[in-house]
């Protein structure tokens, strides 16, 4: 397939991402906040639980992201997780960053790491089947922040990123992630758009430098809202429109889709404002979701790591999976969220 046809085949209309590589930091705090411990065979049992999910699986989900470890591990029955994915025409991704680390010279940002040996990388993950990857680059909101700095250096390395996948026949998923539950966090929803805008000006900028193939990435950014300590938080139908706005202002027409990370909000949140912006006119892009935590929480909880609930978790998570297929429509309302 090209590098178009996939991404065009992981923002079909009625399906989005899972996003599933969370880190073992991150799935340890989840696991342990439903009290059971991080283990290989328990974060290998709850990925199994997920992408077994042939609802969910078949009828919602386009691609799936995955760690390494995910990507090169076999369920309980020895099948491969990639077969599992395949069986459900899931296309599997990677997460390939190496996280993010101090910026140097600058107080609090971030920059993201994991350049060195990434070629080598994305030839064994294109040869293990990854159709598609990510990486993740978080623009801080504070005092003195964001510097033009920071945000240069991390739209950098996300454009040698791009250029580097799609070289190796993967397409890149670029996730600058304007992040808003950090501190102070008490940034109005004014200020987020401003961010947002000059984040995805600088990384389409470097994009365009780099000579990435529009037609061949996704966009992955935030939502436009206010910090999580804001006096004032905006309601569905702002949200909506400022999140617009912002990508018309910024995003080429050329790139085939745009997968929101949810980014800290509630569930039926990040429903609803999906929702939302794909009832406004003439979006030139396919609009959709690549969700963690608000596609697996409900799912997460029911599990809490008992064979005997699979079934209930994986009808969970395939509700929240319509839901979120039905927003990308355009056509999710409140109602069908409370009838569950």
């Amino acid at each position: 397939m090209s590098l178009n046809a996939i991404a065009q085949k992981l923002v079909e209309p009625g399906k989005g991402i899972l996003a599933a590589d969370e880190s073992e930091p991150t799935i340890a705090k989840r696991f342990a906040a439903i009290g059971i411990g991080n283990t290989p065979e328990l974060r290998r049992d709850y990925r199994e639980m997920l992408f077994r999910s042939r609802e969910a699986m078949t009828r919602y989900i386009s691609g799936a992201i995955l760690t390494e470890e995910t990507l090169k591990q076999d369920g309980a029955d020895g099948t491969a997780f990639i077969a599992l994915l395949a069986d459900s025409d899931v296309i599997p991704g990677i997460k390939v960053d190496r996280g993010t680390f101090p910026m140097p010279g600058s107080s609090g940002e971030k920059i993201t790491e994991g350049l060195d040996g990434l070629r080598q990388r994305l030839a064994e993950y294109a040869a293990l089947g990854a159709g598609f990857a990510k990486w993740r680059a978080v623009i801080t909101i504070a005092e003195q922040a964001p510097s033009r700095n920071a945000m240069r250096a991390n739209a950098h390395a996300l454009a040698r990123y791009a250029m580097l996948c799609q070289e190796a026949g993967i397409v890149p998923v670029v996730e600058p992630e304007v992040v808003g539950d950090g501190e102070p966090g008490d940034h109005t929803i004014e200020r987020c758009q401003e961010v947002t805008e000059e984040t995805l000006e600088t990384v389409f900028n470097e994009l365009r430098l780099a000579g990435v193939d529009f037609t061949g990435m996704l966009l992955k950014p935030n939502m436009v809202l206010a910090g999580h300590k804001a006096a004032r938080q905006a309601d569905v139908e702002e949200v909506a429109r400022r999140t617009v706005e912002t990508l018309r202002a910024t995003v080429p027409a050329a790139v085939p889709g745009i997968a929101f990370l949810s980014g800290g909000q509630t569930d039926e949140e990040a429903t609803a404002h999906l929702s939302a912006m794909n009832r406004l006119d003439g979006l030139p892009w396919k609009v959709t979701f690549s969700y963690g935590r608000a596609l697996q929480n409900a799912a997460l909880r029911l599990w809490s790591g008992r064979a005997e609930n699979i079934e209930l978790a994986q009808a969970a998570f395939a509700h929240r999976a319509r839901m979120n297929s039905l927003a990308s429509l355009g056509k999710w309302q409140g109602d069908l969220d409370r009838a569950a």
